[in-house]
């Protein structure tokens, strides 16, 4: 059984996860257009009758900017804490909102989707795993700093979408706000490119195959930085980082027996491109 992810957009512009097996799908959150979102998956080969659900992360504006259109267009339950409905004031059909609870897994087919809490400056804010068979993926962006639960978590994945939101030194001679500043890099912030190069290097599993470092900042990183920094500790792993612009390519995390044309090795990428398939 394989896992296939995808990045649709990834910064604070909107954040926007895919993640799925050949038969169903789900969105860790939703912060761009509905049009957008499917545009994205349409590029891909990804047909967005293969989601399921969205699993909300927190109710920021970039995690939740376009669920209420993509959740009614194509009648998608949202899986969403109270507080963070309450705090996003979103307004989605009744039967569509769907809760969880911190460790509940919960199945969309046959992924299995678990939240745990994360510190951010949100009302409930959590981050996921999702598991298939034995393929687990994290997503794990918007975090102060790298609690136990991420650790325990990260050292399990076989990808993970990581958060890498600052360079220390760019933030630090940057023309931010000092509270700005103090926000971003306390323990309720983000995630700097250090802290995540830590997390790597230390708790990464022999067989985390696919970083996807994501939600850089657009005037506190680089992605050229980000890209050399953590490839030069890579290891055998495929460091990808994700774009505020534009998608990802399709990555195929775990092995399983592809029949026919449904996809096409690019060995460049070390991903998988799929041609639409419901």
């Amino acid at each position: 059984m394989s896992l296939f992810i995808t990045s649709l957009n990834s910064g604070s512009n909107g954040n926007c996860y895919y993640i799925g097996n050949e038969h169903e799908a789900i969105l860790v959150d939703a912060g761009i257009s509905c049009r957008e979102t499917e545009k994205r998956m349409l590029r891909l080969g990804l047909s967005i009758k293969k989601v399921k659900a969205i699993f909300v992360s927190h109710e920021h504006s970039d995690h939740i900017s376009g669920i209420p259109v993509l959740a009614k267009k194509h009648q998608l339950p949202v899986y969403i804490t109270r507080p963070t409905m309450l705090n996003g004031r979103l307004s989605l059909e009744d039967h569509l909102v769907k809760s969880f609870a911190p460790f509940q897994t919960i199945s969309i087919g046959e992924l299995h989707v678990t939240a745990f809490p994360k510190l951010h400056d949100a009302s409930n804010p959590h981050s996921f795993v999702i598991a298939c068979g034995d393929i687990k993926v994290g997503v794990f962006t918007d975090i102060g700093i790298a609690c136990e639960q991420v650790i325990h978590h990260f050292s399990q994945c076989h990808a993970v979408f990581l958060e890498a939101n600052y360079d220390d030194e760019m933030l630090e001679n940057g023309n931010y706000p000092f509270h700005l500043k103090r926000r971003i890099r306390g323990g309720y912030g983000h995630l700097s490119n250090k802290q995540a190069l830590e997390l790597f290097n230390t708790y990464r599993s022999p067989d985390l195959s696919h970083l996807l470092l994501s939600h850089l900042s657009k005037n506190n990183n680089d992605p050229q930085l980000v890209n050399d920094l953590f490839s030069g500790c890579a290891n055998g792993t495929s460091i990808i980082v994700a774009s505020r612009y534009e998608e990802t390519a399709v990555y195929q995390i775990g092995k399983a027996h592809i029949s026919g044309d449904e996809t096409a090795r690019d060995p460049r990428l070390n991903c998988w491109q799929p041609t639409l398939f419901e």
